[in-house]
């Protein structure tokens, strides 16, 4: 046994060793059947065949191959894109604080002859505010309502579940599913109101409102821009920095640019300051500016309102008694904003004003006017008071108002029958009518220029005149009848037209003209005997400005405001 143990072999691993190509029918030299050497190759299994299943769905399952690895070349390409498109763009993003204001005129806010606000016109701004300094109320409102996912970490400017569930809204409603409601979150809204960094160009667009109406055209174009800018947007801006301009941006109605405008328009007080009633009406407003104008109906306004309260509510702004409590309370307009008086007088301060001040002030300008609001209001209610009762139902028949002190000073105007609007046709300014009887006082009025006197008499008998081209001219008076000799200032108290159109032959219709003139009748007067009955046009604000003058002493009168 010790013998065996010191004849062993070490253990050393068989050198390997090529194999000599096996020859047919058996192993190398010997046996073919023996064990397998160390070192021999293993030949590779043959490839298992497809069968019919295996064939079908590799034919299935190829164009699906092909199509992923296409779409993701596509989509990577795309990211690409689309990725230094926002860099692009982001790059060329100003600051924050400098796209607060974007307006391009100023504002005018009217004020009556005691100081107080009656009107505004132009594109009220009332000063910048910030998503920390307006009201939390109002904050919370504006997000709840228009992009409740704005303030999450995964919103990067676009909220894409929002945008699905609209185009397929207004697909089903439509057929079109860019048209109706968008589901724009308030960056993007924010992107269109900036019209993705072009400003307005008078050469490109007549108007500013056609200019935002361009930039609120929806197209695919225009979409993927809007996307793109406010990605952008996302990239350089804080949230807080894009609701800023969103509050300060967005229009309100009623010429209000801005929350803060809009809050001194309604409600007489800061953005800083309104309750949750009070956000809500001013949040209600985003959807349809116009529509949900409180001063044209404030329960409408009101309606709208409640229905932000509830979506406060829902998002967690509000708690049950706070929503209770909102409910209970519904916001109330300003006295100036319920007032709404002036309109007329307005439009016509803005037209006739220094263009500087008003249609193309650059600037926000306060302008005190000669306005009574009590006048005013008595001149409205007196005018509604004719319409209800002395005249009849469905008559298409108008009317105008003009109160005007001794120096032209203009304390009230209305220049329609509808009181309350803005922007219209005015016939106190604008409509030209014949001044009729009430010409006849500038006629003896030439005729005391001319040496004549008031207990001077002139006969009112029947009587005609052969006019040039029209024949023979027969007035009458309103009566029927003639008085006989009668002095001149019974023909006046009385307004008859014979006395009035031999006075006007005796002194020349020259001279009735030039005395016309002098009390500030600019309107073209006629040169022929029908001037003394009032042939001629002229406007309400004319004439009342001429009787101004006679009010005056006979010292003529430039209407104002």
């Amino acid at each position: 046994m010790s013998t065996d143990r010191g004849t062993r072999k070490p253990l050393v691993a068989d050198r390997r060793q090529s194999q000599p190509p096996r020859k047919a029918g058996g192993g190398t030299g010997g046996s073919g059947g023996g064990p397998r050497k160390p070192g021999r190759t293993r030949r590779a299994a043959p490839a298992k065949k497809r069968g019919p299943v295996g064939w079908f769905l590799y034919v299935l399952f190829w164009p699906i191959r092909i199509l992923f690895k296409i779409g993701l070349v596509l989509g990577l390409v795309t990211a690409l894109i689309v990725g230094v498109a926002v860099w692009t763009t982001a790059s060329d993003l100003p600051p924050a604080d400098q796209l607060i204001d974007g307006r391009t005129r100023g504002s005018v806010t009217m004020l009556d002859r005691g100081g107080e606000v009656f009107a505004w016109r132009g594109d009220q701004f009332g000063g910048a505010v910030t998503a920390d300094t307006v009201s939390r109320h109002l904050r919370n409102a504006v997000v709840a309502t228009e992009d409740k996912r704005f303030y999450a970490w995964y919103h990067p400017g676009i909220d894409f579940y929002g945008t699905g569930a609209a185009m397929i809204r207004n697909y089903r409603t439509s057929g079109d599913p860019l048209s109706g409601a968008g589901g724009s979150s308030i960056t993007q809204q924010t992107a269109k109101l900036l019209c993705f960094g072009e400003e307005f160009d008078p050469e490109k667009w007549e108007t500013e409102a056609a200019y935002e109406a361009d930039c609120r055209e929806t197209t695919l174009a225009r979409k993927i821009r809007e996307a793109i800018y406010a990605m952008a947007m996302e990239s350089r801006y804080t949230k807080d920095e894009i609701l800023t301009i969103y509050l300060n941006r967005a229009y309100l109605g009623a010429g209000a640019r801005g929350f803060e405008a809009a809050s001194q328009r309604y409600f007489g007080k800061s953005a800083a300051e309104v309750n949750p009633a009070e956000a809500a009406m001013l949040a209600g407003l985003l959807r349809a500016p116009s529509y949900y104008d409180p001063t044209r109906n404030l329960q409408r306004a009101r309606d709208r309102g409640e229905t932000v309260l509830m979506l406060m509510h829902d998002s967690g702004y509000l708690s049950d008694s706070a929503l209770a409590e909102a409910r209970a309370n519904p916001a109330e307009l300003s006295s100036a904003a319920q007032a709404e008086v002036g309109g007329y007088f307005a439009d016509w301060v803005m037209q006739s004003g220094p263009e500087f001040f008003t249609r193309d002030t650059t600037e926000d300008v306060i302008i005190r006017t000669t306005l009574d609001p009590e006048m005013q209001r008595d001149a409205e209610e007196a005018l509604q008071w004719i319409f209800d009762n002395k005249v009849r139902e469905g008559s298409e028949a108008q009317a105008a108002i003009v109160v005007m002190s001794a120096d032209g000073a203009v304390r009230a105007m209305v220049g329609g029958r509808a009181t309350r609007v803005s922007g219209v046709f005015n016939r106190a300014t604008q409509a030209m009518r014949q001044t009729g009887s009430s010409f006849k006082p500038f006629v003896y009025a030439t005729a005391l220029d001319f040496g004549l006197t008031p207990i001077d008499v002139v006969d009112d008998v029947q009587s005609c005149w052969n006019i040039p081209g029209s024949g023979q001219w027969c007035p009458e008076n309103y009566t029927n009848d003639f008085r006989g000799p009668v002095s001149l200032t019974e023909a006046l108290v009385h307004s008859l037209n014979i006395p009035a159109v031999k006075v006007a032959e005796i002194v020349g219709l020259e001279q009735v003209v030039n005395v016309t003139r002098g009390f500030g009748i600019d309107s073209e007067v006629a040169t022929n005997l029908a001037v003394a009955l009032g042939a001629s046009e002229s406007t309400l604000l004319e004439m009342t400005g001429a009787y101004a003058g006679i009010l005056n002493g006979g010292s003529a009168v430039e209407p104002y405001g």
